[in-house]
């Protein structure tokens, strides 16, 4: 059954999607996702996107819609990855998004399951977990998943306090959309020594 998710633009503009049916998933809403299509703008075009957290894999499946040359869907929950699978059988998505159903944790613990570095890594963690993210993202291997001049946006609660740096990123902005906020940062393309 669909619930009323679609794609925005792009490729794929139009095509509806399967939602979150009593699982324990808080989409990125229509209006959310259009904001961070619209901040990421032409740095979409060929770049290779990492999804965090990636529930029905809408954001993904936008990102491939808008240009994103490859994207990477991290999902821990068994039913929420049946659920993305079936939302990429419907687009007719094949090579250009990776699944992994790992933790994020896990999945930064093994970079064998990168396809990075990635120009644009986005985070939609359980609110109650964002502010714990910070932390994952400045293990010793992420600054990996991060090509030079990449882009990191972290969607949470508006009361969530997210810290200036994030491992190799450097807080550039906050937009806010409600009681839900998009917080951007950035990797410089100077190297520190």
């Amino acid at each position: 059954m669909l619930f009323g998710m679609r794609v925005i633009a792009g490729t794929l503009r139009g095509r509806r999607l399967y939602g979150p049916q009593k699982l324990a998933v808080r989409p990125t809403s229509d209006r959310v996702r259009e904001a961070l299509f619209s901040i990421l703008g032409n740095r979409l075009a060929n770049s290779r996107f990492l999804d965090l957290y990636a529930g029905t894999g809408a954001v993904g499946i936008e990102a491939v819609s808008r240009g994103a040359a490859h994207v990477t869907s991290v999902e821990s929950n068994r039913d929420v990855l049946k659920l993305l699978q079936q939302n990429l059988a419907l687009c007719h998505i094949g090579e250009e998004i990776a699944m992994r159903g790992l933790t994020v944790q896990r999945f930064l613990d093994h970079p064998y399951q990168w396809n990075g570095p990635y120009d644009i890594v986005f985070a939609d963690p359980p609110y109650a977990e964002a502010s714990e993210l910070p932390s994952l993202l400045s293990g010793p291997m992420a600054d990996g998943l991060f090509a030079l001049d990449s882009w990191l946006v972290i969607e949470h609660a508006t009361k969530t306090s997210l810290p200036m740096a994030v491992g190799c990123t450097k807080f550039l902005r906050q937009y806010r959309y409600g009681d839900t906020a998009l917080s951007l940062y950035f990797r410089s393309h100077t190297v520190q020594a």
